[in-house]
């Protein structure tokens, strides 16, 4: 079901708007509180607390779901032949620059640095998890899971990993047999994204508790570090769009991506307004034929990055791991970096549009890794909605980059079309619907709450 003027998804789309003004009064609530009663503030860090534990819940779930069904979008756009590899190497080789981008812009402004919440925060009664010292054997060992299922019961991030990459491989083998499987798995998921729904529902409460105590035990430190790493999302972001993708399209395709950029203005205001990427997505395809690549490329290309080419989800993610351990006087290593990303590389693939599974995929980073460091969650769903709409928008001018700069590589793209498109010589028909036989992922059909993360 894609989103229309008067049907369900827009009504939810709606609904969501509260949750963003709710979030936004809980955040300003909690910096009052902070300020004037920090010794109070403190103590509500198990507020905070709980609604991370509500994430923490869902990681493996989440994890295991956009897994297998990620796997199964890549048996099904491998079977296009070039278009759907070439699709598919260009989003592993774009998000994994866009990762390490996140990583260095993040040791570079070192936001989180001079916080120091875990000891301010000590006395607030929480037990900070604390990831055991092992060696390599062990932790090549761990990763294997007891039993097939015990990796989801458990919570344990990289058996369910394996696991889900096991399962998917396996149902791309059954072949047609396997299809009712991954539909149930397909139903699975939609049930996950509810039940996150149902949670985020809650983040008011727990942006407000994981505020105050963070205000209260560090000041005006806080708010400081926090408007470091918005800013520099910000504008990592738009660095992104018209570095990397405008020198790929100008060298790959010749296209300028301000043009580009002009050309799907209203979608970008669409995005704006709600908040997701896949509100804009039936326009995209439309738009993108109109530009003149071809019915087959978009209809592969565009649903296939919805689940795949998630740019802004990428650099918030490492931005947001950095600025925690840094926050928590846990910094990362450069090695634990590296293998942070490659697991962002492999978990952050299919991710759906629901605000939680990007925080389950971040905390399920942070907990792979350094356990400690999941309690710094909570301060990031703090400030999560204001960086919302950059992701959005930074992850929907990344899937136009692609579709153009494939069309071209295929040959399916008209080039004497697009020029006269982007010089306003061919005006796109804002009456027009969505392409007929137009594909969207599974994902898109999921209840919305935010830009794939």
């Amino acid at each position: 079901m894609t989103p229309t003027t008067n049907g369900k998804p827009t009504r939810r789309s709606d609904r969501t708007h509260y949750l963003y003004l709710a979030v936004i009064a809980a955040v300003v609530a909690a910096i009052v509180v902070g300020l004037a009663a920090p010794k109070f503030a403190v103590e509500l860090k198990p507020v905070g607390t709980g609604f991370v534990n509500l994430i923490k819940m869902m990681i493996s779930p989440v994890i295991f779901c956009t897994i297998v069904l990620g796997v199964g979008s890549v048996t099904k756009a491998a079977k296009v032949g070039r278009v759907g590899g070439l699709a598919l190497g260009y989003f592993l080789l774009t998000s994994t620059v866009a990762l390490g981008i996140g990583l260095l812009v993040g040791n570079l402004l070192e936001p989180g640095s001079g916080l120091h919440l875990t000891a301010a925060l000590a006395k607030s009664g929480h037990a900070q998890a604390a990831a055991g010292a092992e060696t390599s054997t062990d932790f090549l060992l761990g990763i294997i899971p007891t039993t097939l299922v015990s990796a989801l019961t458990q919570g344990q991030v990289l058996q369910t990993l394996l696991v889900a990459l096991l399962v998917g491989f396996a149902l791309q083998g059954m072949g047609t047999a396997g299809a009712p499987i991954l539909r149930g798995v397909e139903h699975l998921q939609k049930l996950v994204f509810r039940v996150m729904s149902m949670i985020m529902w809650v983040a008011p409460i727990g942006a407000f508790g994981a505020m105050a105590a963070v205000v209260g035990a560090t000041g005006t430190a806080a708010l400081k570090s926090l408007a470091v790493i918005m800013i520099g999302f910000y504008v990592t972001c738009v660095l992104f769009v018209v570095v990397v993708l405008g020198l790929l399209l100008r060298l790959a395709a010749g296209v300028n991506v301000f043009s580009l950029l002009r050309y799907l203005g209203r979608e970008f205001l669409l995005i704006l307004s709600t908040s997701s990427s896949e509100s804009a997505l039936p326009r995209l395809i439309s738009k993108m034929e109109h530009l003149g690549v071809s019915r087959p490329v978009v209809g592969i290309t565009v649903p296939t990055g919805y689940s795949f080419n998630l740019d802004g989800t990428a650099i918030y993610l490492t931005m947001a791991s950095i600025f925690i351990s840094e926050a928590m006087d846990k910094p990362m290593s450069i090695g634990e970096q590296l293998s942070l990303l490659l697991f962002m590389v492999i978990a952050s693939k299919g991710a759906a549009g629901v605000t939680g599974a990007g925080l389950a995929t971040l905390a399920g980073g942070l907990q792979s890794h350094k356990p400690a460091l999941v309690d710094g969650v909570g301060l990031i769903v703090g400030i999560d909605r204001f960086m919302s709409e950059a992701r959005a928008m930074t992850n929907f001018a990344g899937n136009a980059a692609a579709t153009v700069l494939i069309g071209h590589w295929t040959g399916e793209l008209d080039r004497e079309r697009m020029n006269a498109v982007l010089a306003g010589e061919l005006p796109y028909d804002e009456t027009a619907g969505t392409p007929e036989g137009a594909e969207l992922p599974a994902q898109a059909q999921a209840p919305v709450v935010e830009p794939a993360a």
